[in-house]
């Protein structure tokens, strides 16, 4: 009997520690919207509705972009486009956002890059709007370029 009380009072200690631990620990950042809506050109190699998403770690920031409109113009493998996404600072100047990470894609697949890495600042607001993304792929380089704001609003990041 005694052995259990002690197991079940050590269960207790250590279930009130770990809740104590939960409730100090410092809250991940967050970015809202965590998704937005731009409308791109990419010019002969085709434009539309495309998606950005973005996630937050302290300063540390990624974001990916998905769009079924625009699509691969030729088959590329698992991590081979070198990206570049640049957006816009509200207030003046720009975030770049840049890597090597992307799905196989075939020719005439939905692109997707990212996550692609950069560094934020508390309270920046960032939008597509203004920047672009510069995609190399087999040393081609494709240019894309919102045609307006995105959608709901800029990336506001904590």
């Amino acid at each position: 009997m005694r052995g259990t009380r002690t197991a079940t009072g050590a269960a207790l200690v250590a279930g009130a520690l770990a809740v104590t631990g939960l409730a100090f620990a410092p809250t991940a950042a967050a970015v809202t919207p965590q998704s937005a809506t731009i409308t791109a050109s990419c010019g002969i190699f085709g434009g539309g509705t495309a998606t950005l998403t973005a996630t937050q770690s302290g300063t540390s920031a990624t974001v990916t972009l998905t769009s079924s409109a625009i699509t691969a113009p030729v088959a590329v493998a698992q991590d081979s486009i070198s990206s570049t996404l640049t957006m816009a600072r509200a207030g003046g100047g720009s975030v770049v956002f840049s890597g090597t990470k992307n799905p196989a894609m075939n020719t005439g697949a939905p692109v997707s890059v990212g996550p692609l890495p950069g560094t934020v600042a508390s309270g920046d607001r960032l939008d597509a709007y203004g920047g672009s993304l510069k995609m190399v792929i087999f040393g081609v380089t494709v240019t894309c370029k919102a045609s307006g704001p995105q959608s709901p609003g800029p990336f506001v990041f904590d």
